[in-house]
């Protein structure tokens, strides 16, 4: 009877603790040690970058592939990193941050719902999902490179959107016409690592 105990328990703990190894397992996102860094670009070839915070998140695996994850990103936590003086950069910041922009003090989170995780040839991933800027919601499509093991999962990936279809108007030619040299590019980049355990 005690060694049934102890096989009973030692299994309970093989299967909390080897997620990759069972059929399925759901991670929670580390919000430290995720990254999302953000580019965009002016018709004149200027950029501007910075950085986003990870607020929550969590991915599932199933057979060692990952099946699905839901981020939710802090808008709120937008910063740059261009070399320029730090008023500029509060200011620069501020006008993102207002409604010409995010309007992140009524948006305050964006979210990504991804959904489709599958595997390419060369053993990656093309991603399809839903990611939500400003409360508006769009497909989303992307090829990305993960790792799933014992000790968690790690997911990096190069992902563009388009801002117009967020309703962000500022500087626009798919809304204004007439910009010139002031016309900002509806593209945006995101570099995303994700990690979860």
């Amino acid at each position: 009877m005690k060694k049934f105990i102890t096989s009973i328990i030692t299994l309970a703990l093989v299967a909390t603790t080897s997620f990759a190894h069972s059929d399925k397992g759901r991670l929670t996102v580390n919000e430290k040690t995720s990254t999302f860094n953000w580019t965009g670009s002016k018709i004149t070839g200027d950029k501007h970058s910075g950085t986003l915070s990870v607020k929550s998140g969590s991915i599932s695996v199933e057979k060692g592939n990952i099946v699905s994850a839901n981020v939710a990103i802090d808008m709120l936590s937008m910063t740059c990193t261009d070399d320029m003086h730090e008023r500029a950069k509060i200011k620069f910041i501020g006008h993102l941050e207002s409604p010409d922009f995010f309007n992140t003090a009524e948006h305050s989170t964006a979210y990504f719902v991804l959904s489709s995780f599958d595997k390419s040839k060369d053993g990656n991933y093309i991603v399809k999902g839903k990611l939500t800027i400003k409360g508006i919601t769009n497909d989303i499509s992307f090829p990305a490179k993960a790792s799933v093991s014992d000790s968690g999962v790690s997911l990096d990936a190069d992902v563009v959107f388009d801002r117009s279809k967020y309703d962000i108007q500022y500087g626009s030619g798919s809304f204004f016409e007439g910009l010139g040299d002031n016309l900002i590019n509806d593209d945006v980049m995101v570099k995303l690592h994700i990690e979860a355990s």
